[in-house]
């Protein structure tokens, strides 16, 4: 029996199906009657769900990552669809396979990894090219890197999504390259390829997507520079001979920076025409990809405009519904 996906729901659908929690929280409605509120998901999206007067057994019932059966009603809130539910059960996972339930890179892993090797094998520079071929050989950490989303809920955010993510970044770079020859390409392609690298270990997705204990207390960026600093410890094993400094210095600061400012987490502004460019092409990628998204997954049918992107502080325009519309008979 096929399942009914998250993303073929519809206002005033009852549903009963399984679903996967992404997140939970407890709160109180404006009496201080707690209730509580689940973030479901499939493989085809998410929806928020609502149990109203929640009691002490169906709070602790469930945990971010478990399974469970649930009975409710869509319905339409403020531009979005989301679920009040009459019944939420916590169900054994053991048969259930978890890559139903979490969304996936529309790309083939195996070829977005090939990709990413050939940007990565025709680096000239010896110590940048070893240093690449290093956590290429790390197991533990190209596991995680061709799994990870590169984020939670904002952008990427499902498996592979941060391999991706990197690869179009590379992408993008190959183009525009050329029209700076002042710039070091070998380094901007190192830089992309390491500036998410501690998502890896910041990120937890095997069960949903999360933050680890590490992730929370120090940050994808303190991790990536923790790992970028016991790979190049290796990279002399390869090249026979000290990693520069003055390069070693650079790379670093691409890793610190690429948030561009201190209000989005980074430690250090760009001060590299490297870092600058790192920095442009991931705010790139990353808006673009929020922007189609919202566009391709937004469900007000009825509406040229998507809802409030929190994100990126707008709502998009997603054009007129029927071609030939003049603007003055369009709703907004």
């Amino acid at each position: 029996m096929s399942r009914r996906l998250i993303s073929e729901l519809t206002d005033g659908e009852t549903v009963e199906e399984i679903y996967l929690v992404a997140d939970k929280q407890i709160r109180a409605n404006r009496n201080g009657n707690l209730y509580l509120q689940v973030e479901l998901r499939d493989r085809s999206g998410s929806i928020s769900a609502r149990l109203w007067n929640a009691n002490e057994n169906q709070i602790k019932l469930m945990e971010t990552g478990d399974f469970v059966q649930v009975r409710g009603k869509v319905q339409l809130f403020q531009g979005a669809l989301q679920m009040i539910l009459n019944q939420i059960e916590k169900i054994n996972s053991k048969e259930i396979p978890y890559e139903d339930f979490l969304p996936h890179t529309n790309w083939e892993i195996n070829k977005l990894l090939e990709r990413l090797r050939s940007f990565l094998l025709k680096v000239s520079n010896v110590h940048l090219r070893a240093l690449g071929q290093c956590y290429l050989m790390d197991e533990a950490f190209m596991d995680g890197f061709v799994k990870a989303p590169a984020g939670i809920r904002v952008h990427h955010a499902y498996i592979g999504g941060l391999l991706e993510h990197v690869v179009q970044m590379l992408e993008i770079a190959d183009r525009i390259l050329a029209l700076y020859p002042q710039i070091d390409r070998d380094l901007v392609i190192l830089g992309i390829f390491i500036h998410d690298s501690g998502k890896v270990r910041e990120l937890t997705y095997s069960k949903g997507f999360s933050y680890t204990d590490e992730g929370q207390l120090l940050g994808h960026i303190t991790i990536g520079l923790e790992l970028l600093e016991k790979l190049l410890v290796k990279v002399p094993e390869l090249t026979e001979e000290p990693f520069p400094l003055e390069l070693q210095l650079r790379l670093k600061h691409l890793l610190l920076s690429h948030h561009g400012t201190p209000e989005f987490g980074s430690s250090k502004v760009p001060m590299t025409p490297e870092a600058v460019m790192v920095h442009a092409i991931d705010s790139l990628d990353t808006r673009v990809h929020i922007t189609l998204t919202e566009i391709n997954e937004d469900r007000m049918s009825q509406s040229n405009w998507t809802q409030y992107n929190q994100a990126m502080e707008r709502r998009i325009f997603k054009g007129f519904k029927t071609i030939g519309d003049s603007p003055e008979n369009q709703e907004y």
